[in-house]
C-alpha cells in the first residue's frame, strides 16, 4: 500500500481533517502529522525559534494521528524526517476551510505542507473548500479528493509540482466538473483599522476585500465561480525566467 503523509494548518480537530483521512483511508497506508492549533495563514514559515514537539495523540482504524507544535511545513518535516524517517509516496494536505485560490495559495499553511513535500520531491496535493465554517458540509468533496489522489498514486507528477485543488461551495447547485487552470491575478485589498484596547493603546485588525482583475476564462477564479472544482499546477521555483532576459540586458 502507498505511504501517505497527510497534513494541514487548520489543526488536529479541524473536521476537514478528519474528512480527508476518511475518504482516503482505503487508498494507503496513513499518517497524519497536523499542527496542534490553528496554523492558517502562516505561510511557508518554519520555526528555528523554541523547540518542537510531536505527540501521538491517538490511533485509529489503522491510521496514527500526531500532533505538531509547529507550522505545517514543520510538520512535514518531522513528519519525514523523525517520523516515518523515510518518503512517504505522497504528501496530502488539507481539507482546508476557507478558499486557497490565486493568490491566497501564498499565504496558506495547507499549501505550504505540500509545498514542503514537493521540496522533497514526493508528489504533493493540498485540498481546499470554500466554505470558511467550522461545520461546512464536506461530503460534496468526497469524490474530488479521491478521484484526484487516485490520479496522483497513479500517475505522478513532475519533479518540484504540487497540485492546489479548490472545490466551490455550491450549495444546492450540482458541480460542472474540473477545470485544469492557471492562477488567477486577483488579491486582496487590504486595509488596518486601528482600535484601542483597555490601557488606552492603539492597535491594528487586518481587514479588506478580495479582488478579482483578471477577466480569464481559464484561471481558477473563473472557474470557482461557475461551479467547477479548479486545479491549479504550481512550483516551488519562483524564479522568473522571461525577465532574465531582461535583465541581461541591463549589461549588469
Amino acid at each position: 500500500m502507498p505511504l501517505i503523509l497527510i497534513s494541514n494548518d487548520d489543526g488536529i480537530n479541524a473536521p476537514g481533517l478528519k474528512c480527508l483521512v476518511e475518504t482516503i483511508k482505503s487508498l494507503g497506508d496513513l499518517i497524519v502529522v497536523a499542527p496542534d492549533q490553528p496554523q492558517s495563514g502562516m505561510g511557508h514559515a518554519i520555526t528555528i525559534s523554541k523547540p518542537l514537539r510531536v505527540e501521538l495523540v491517538k490511533k485509529k482504524n489503522g491510521c496514527k494521528w500526531h500532533t505538531c507544535s509547529g507550522t505545517p511545513a514543520d510538520c512535514i518535516k518531522l513528519g519525514t524526517k523523525i517520523i516515518l524517517k523515510k518518503l512517504p509516496d505522497l504528501v496530502v494536505s488539507g481539507i482546508n476551510h476557507g478558499s486557497n485560490s490565486s493568490t491566497n495559495a501564498l499565504y496558506s499553511g495547507t499549501l505550504s505542507a505540500a509545498m514542503e513535500g514537493a521540496i522533497e520531491g514526493i508528489p504533493a496535493i493540498g485540498f481546499s473548500y470554500c466554505d470558511h465554517s467550522w461545520s461546512a458540509d464536506m461530503e460534496v468533496c468526497r469524490d474530488i479528493v479521491k478521484t484526484i489522489t487516485k490520479k496522483v498514486l497513479n500517475k505522478g507528477l513532475p519533479a518540484g509540482t504540487l497540485l492546489n485543488v479548490n472545490i466551490p461551495n455550491v450549495n444546492e447547485k450540482p458541480l460542472k466538473g474540473i477545470k485544469i487552470c492557471r492562477q488567477a491575478n486577483a488579491r486582496w485589498v487590504e486595509e488596518f483599522e486601528e482600535r484601542v484596547d483597555p490601557s488606552g493603546k492603539n492597535y491594528y485588525w487586518l481587514k479588506g476585500n478580495f479582488k478579482n482583475f483578471d477577466k480569464g476564462q481559464d484561471t481558477d477564479e473563473w472557474a470557482l465561480s461557475h461551479n467547477y472544482v479548479s486545479v491549479v499546477p504550481l512550483q516551488y521555483d519562483l524564479t522568473a525566467h522571461h525577465v532574465i532576459s531582461v535583465i541581461n540586458g541591463w549589461e549588469l
